[in-house]
């Protein structure tokens, strides 16, 4: 079961990999409560029921826009002949429901940015009960079943509202480090209590926002990351955090976390107490979260991985769900709950498939 404070709703999955909650039916419940309008960024769309939720939405009058990265429907190599249905590519089944959304009449576009468009959410019904949902899952079956992701719903106009600006911003064609530099200041409502930050990449740079959270911590920090690079900043940080006797813990994807640029060991030579999310286990494909939890009450959710493209030139978010100098007994509450359930599935997450690197 998810975790609800007020107007914020936190969701971590899958459920078929041993995480409380169904991701894809989250998708499609949000999809399915839309009134007027539907504005979707997000990397990849390949789950149907997601795309039927978007036609069901289409069909009953609901205003639809989407973008998605351009790389999953261009071809990886050119076939003998393109006719021939049985020669098939991996990312078909996108194809098939771009189209399916087309003859919908649903509003597609892809992005232009030569590197990645890593969005990952959608704006419901901005002009009417305004809500948001984001985090780390794609829109594919496997990111709603097999790897583990999170989900976050914010039912409040003031954070709708910030990811509206960025879409419109993504809709007129700004994408990257292209984009238009006009630098908004990061926002920092206010919900259930609960203080946000909300940043995107490239324009907020969040890996400064993430190395500036990490450097208020007392107590510890957890993390479930997919791909953790070396010379982020935030592994830096942490390394010098772990050194001054600070709590560090974490757990990366084993197929990244193996790789020769990885933060893996040098995190671990410094005394991270650090993990790869082992591969022996059938009921998980990839550890996909962008997951930390600081002093267990400030959560930092999104698509954002720890790496220096998602900081310098991809298109990327970031939400930091509550502040350790919080004063009032409610928010220092709320912001504790919610962090406890983070920090609940990172702990699940370790127990379960951790395995330590070899000195």
């Amino acid at each position: 079961m998810p975790i609800s404070i007020g107007n914020i709703s936190l969701y971590m999955g899958p459920h078929t990999a041993g995480a409380p909650d169904n991701l894809e039916e989250v998708i499609v419940d949000f999809i399915d409560g839309a009134k007027k309008s539907l504005d979707v960024a997000v990397q990849e769309l390949e789950s149907e029921p997601i795309a039927r939720a978007l036609v069901k939405a289409r069909q009953r009058g609901v205003k639809i826009r989407i973008v998605l990265e351009g790389d999953y429907l261009i071809a990886d190599r050119a076939v003998s002949d393109p006719f021939d249905m049985e020669q098939m590519e991996a990312h078909d089944p996108n194809r098939t429901l771009i189209a399916a959304l087309w003859r919908a009449k649903i509003d597609v576009r892809t992005d232009y940015n030569p590197y990645i468009f890593h969005q990952k959410f959608i704006v419901r019904d901005f002009d009417g009960d305004a809500r948001l949902l984001t985090g780390s899952t794609n829109f594919t079956p496997t990111g709603t079943h097999k790897n583990l992701n999170h989900v976050a719903i914010f039912d409040h106009k003031n954070v709708a509202r910030e990811y509206m600006e960025e879409f419109e911003e993504i809709w007129s064609g700004t994408f990257g480090e292209k984009r238009n530099r006009h630098e908004r200041h990061p926002s920092q409502p206010r919900v259930s209590d609960v203080s946000l930050r909300i940043n995107f990449a490239p324009d907020h740079m969040p890996e400064m926002e993430i190395m500036k959270q990490m450097l208020k911590a007392r107590q510890r920090i957890d993390f479930a990351i997919f791909t953790f690079a070396q010379s982020s900043g935030i592994d830096d940080t942490m390394i010098a955090l772990s050194r001054a006797g600070l709590s560090v813990r974490g757990i990366a994807d084993s197929a990244q976390g193996n790789q020769d640029w990885a933060a893996s060991r040098p995190l671990h030579e410094s005394g991270v107490d650090f993990y790869l999310a082992k591969k022996n286990s059938a009921d998980f494909g990839k550890l996909h979260h962008k997951l930390m939890v600081i002093d267990e009450q400030v959560v930092i959710i999104g698509s954002f991985n720890y790496t220096n493209p998602a900081t310098m030139v991809n298109d990327e978010n970031i939400i930091v769900i509550g502040d350790l100098d919080e004063t009032r007994p409610e928010g220092i509450e709320n912001q504790k709950k919610l962090g406890a359930y983070a920090l609940d599935e990172i702990n699940r997450i370790i127990d379960r498939h951790g395995q330590k690197l070899a000195d």
